[in-house]
C-alpha cells in the first residue's frame, strides 16, 4: 500500500529506520535516547519506534541499554569501516595530483565531533623534504587550516584558508571546505602542507578543482 506521497509501505518504513540512524548519530546522543524522544524526533507514535528500532537491534546496528535508551551499536561502525576504504580508494589519485603539482602534502581531512580527523594522507613524490603527516592524525577544529577550512565551509564560505605554524614549527598549510548539496554529507576540507609559504594564487585554485572532484567522492 501507498501513502499520499506514492511511497510504498515498506519505502517508507526504511525511510524511518533510516531516520532512526541519523537522529542517533547526532552529536551529542552517545548516550542514546528513548522511545518517547525517538517518536517525538521522527514525529511517528512509539509503537511505529518500537518496530523500527527492533528490527534494527536484530541487525545489530542499534541496542538497548540498561535504562531502556536507544544508541548505535557496533554494526553500524563496521558498515562505516567498510566504506572508509573505498573513500581512501577513490581520493587517493586525486590528492596524488594535487600534491605532486603543488610539491606539498596533500589531505583529505573530515570533522570527527569537535576535531579534525585526517582520512587520508598523500606525500609528494619528486621532493627531497616535506611534512610529515599520518592519515589518523587528529587535531581541534579550530586550529590548522584543515579544520579552520571546514568550519568556513559550515558558514557556507569557499575561500582559501591560510595558517602558519599552528599544528607544526615551521609549516606552511591552505585548505578549502569540500562543499556539498546534502546537508546531511559529511564535513571535509581538502589541503596543502609545507615547509615553505605556498602561494594562494597558484595553489588556491588546485585546492578548488581538488575539491570539486572529491565533492563526488563524499556524495
Amino acid at each position: 500500500m501507498a501513502d499520499s506521497t506514492g511511497r510504498s509501505e515498506s519505502s517508507q518504513t526504511l525511510d524511518r529506520g533510516i531516520r532512526v540512524l541519523e537522529v542517533l548519530a547526532l552529536p551529542g546522543r552517545a548516550g542514546g535516547l528513548t522511545i518517547t524522544q525517538l517518536a517525538g524526533e521522527l514525529g511517528v507514535g512509539r509503537p511505529v519506534v518500537y518496530r523500527l528500532v527492533a528490527t534494527l537491534e536484530a541487525h545489530r546496528l542499534v541496542s538497548r541499554v540498561a535504562d531502556g535508551r536507544v544508541r548505535i551499536a557496533l554494526g553500524l561502525s563496521r558498515l562505516g569501516a567498510a566504506v572508509t576504504p573505498i573513500v581512501r580508494t577513490e581520493a587517493r589519485p586525486v590528492l596524488r595530483e594535487l600534491a605532486d603539482a603543488v610539491g606539498a602534502t596533500a589531505h583529505l581531512t573530515i570533522a570527527d565531533g569537535d576535531e579534525a580527523l585526517a582520512l587520508v594522507v598523500v606525500e609528494p613524490t619528486w621532493t627531497d623534504f616535506h611534512v610529515a603527516y599520518r592519515s589518523g592524525a587528529r587535531h581541534p577544529l579550530d586550529q590548522g587550516a584543515a579544520g579552520r577550512a571546514i568550519l568556513a565551509g559550515r558558514e557556507g564560505r569557499r575561500d582559501v584558508v591560510a595558517t602558519d605554524g599552528e599544528l607544526q614549527t615551521g609549516a606552511h598549510g591552505l585548505a578549502v571546505p569540500v562543499l556539498t548539496r546534502d546537508p546531511d554529507a559529511v564535513e571535509a576540507s581538502v589541503g596543502v602542507v609545507a615547509l615553505e609559504p605556498l602561494d594562494v594564487r597558484t595553489v588556491g585554485p588546485r585546492l578548488e578543482r581538488a575539491a570539486k572532484a572529491l565533492r563526488a567522492v563524499l556524495r
